[in-house]
């Protein structure tokens, strides 16, 4: 049977949903796709955001050949007989352009990749890459250099999600809305929201309780829950997670490790996933530990890494072991703190230029303005008095981080101290 997903496909631009930032009515996408003068792109992102099912609505309305291959199947040999089959078609009676769709174009090594270079330069074909991977890092560059085009697949929003779910339960041709599925909205949204982004995860479990439904059955909470193979105990209340995740903070700014984890427990057991548990803590890691021990950031991060690639359930294990290191760390809000008040001042009042020394001198002319005097620190042995903040707060004596003892903050506090002696000594005169 064909997957639920793959019969929903979006099938032109119009229906394509979700990549709002480069996808709308109007965009340069969009207009290069109707006025057919799309090229070449690669697409990058996560599993089911649209990768795929853009690259096939492109090859629709591009009124061209269009080739799909993974280059996980496909080698260099089936490439190039692709490619001299696009040249036999460019260059004779046809003069038809080919356009090439190759998932996972990561997999494929230098070689393999450098194997497109001349079909691009000579316009014998277009090449859409997909991949999971930064494309920064895993294409060439000489293949990004002729692609021009990279386009960035977040996941779905929740709501769009939930609109292809009930696209899907009213489609009479391609759906399920010949069968008339009843279904619980509740249902629906939490369906949308366990999917974490991912539009195929969440029309293929649909579709597998679609058709395992009882007579007079109803898709409910429960049978999401079955489904996913995960608790939606939190979906009780609709802001049941926002007070666990509220919570979870709460006690990790109070240093109490046994209070976080048991609000860690139940998020997790609740159904939250990997992403909405790993943004709040590596908020939390800069927010309330920040510079009474820096390297916190550092450490969470590589946890909630760890919990995104090993998944539940042994992601519960990097995700308290996070928890549990940042309710045990000293804490300090002072960055956080530094930056409110520096934009508030931003808000609420004019503040002067930057102050001319400071200013970029890289250019001709830049003295004849007056720019320039700078004093390079590190030619003074890492410190030198000068001013640095715009004149009116300069004069004002304006502070915005005021370090605490805590933790490994009680050093940047004595060395700032230390600088301040010396700026005394100097009697704030800006020279050396």
């Amino acid at each position: 049977m064909i997957p639920l997903s793959t019969r929903m496909r979006p099938r032109d631009l119009d229906d394509f949903v979700g990549q709002r930032h480069f996808m709308y009515r109007g965009s340069l996408l969009y207009n290069s796709i109707r006025n057919h003068t799309f090229e070449s792109a690669v697409f990058h992102g996560p599993s089911g955001t649209g990768k795929t099912t853009l690259a096939r609505i492109v090859a629709g309305e591009m009124d061209a050949d269009f080739m799909e291959i993974n280059a996980s199947e496909t080698g260099i040999k089936e490439l190039r007989a692709l490619i001299d089959g696009a040249k036999v078609k460019f260059f004779g009676l046809e003069k038809k352009q080919t356009y090439v769709y190759i998932d996972e174009f990561h997999r494929w090594n230098k070689l393999q990749q450098d194997s497109l270079l001349k079909a691009l330069e000579d316009g014998v074909l277009h090449f859409i890459g997909s991949t999971t991977e930064n494309p920064y890092f895993s294409i060439n560059n000489a293949v990004l250099s002729r692609v021009g085009q990279i386009y960035e697949f977040f996941p779905l929003p929740t709501e769009d999600i939930e609109d292809l779910l009930k696209r899907a339960l009213n489609d009479v041709e391609r759906g399920l809305g010949a069968r008339q599925v009843p279904y619980d909205e509740s249902a629906i949204h939490i369906l949308a929201d366990m999917a974490s982004g991912d539009a195929r995860i969440a029309l293929d479990r649909l579709g597998f309780i679609a058709e395992n439904l009882g007579d007079g059955g109803t898709v409910t909470k429960e049978l999401v829950a079955e489904a996913m193979q995960r608790q939606t105990t939190f979906y009780d209340r609709g802001d049941d997670r926002y007070n666990l995740l509220s919570a979870l903070q709460k006690s990790v700014r109070g240093s109490d490790p046994d209070a976080a984890v048991h609000y860690l427990a139940r998020l997790i057991e609740g159904g939250a996933d990997v992403v909405m548990i790993g943004r709040r803590l590596l908020v939390m890691a800069s927010e309330d530990v920040g510079m009474a021990y820096p390297q916190a950031i550092g450490i969470v991060t590589s946890c909630v890494q760890a919990a995104q690639m090993t998944g539940f359930p042994e992601a519960r294990i990097n995700l308290a072991q996070a928890v549990v290191f940042m309710a045990a760390c000293p804490k300090s809000n002072s960055a956080c703190a530094a930056y409110e008040a520096a934009a508030a001042d931003l808000r609420s009042r004019n503040i002067d230029d930057v102050p001319n020394h400071l200013k970029d001198t890289h250019y001709e002319g830049a003295k004849d303005r007056g720019y320039g005097g700078y004093l390079y620190p590190h030619s003074f042995g890492g410190w030198v008095e000068q001013q640095y903040l715009p004149d009116n707060l300069y004069n004002e004596g304006v502070r915005y981080y005021e370090p605490t003892d805590h933790g490994r903050e009680a050093a940047f506090r004595k060395y700032l101290k230390e600088l301040d002696v010396l700026k005394n000594n100097n009697g704030g005169s800006g020279e050396d």
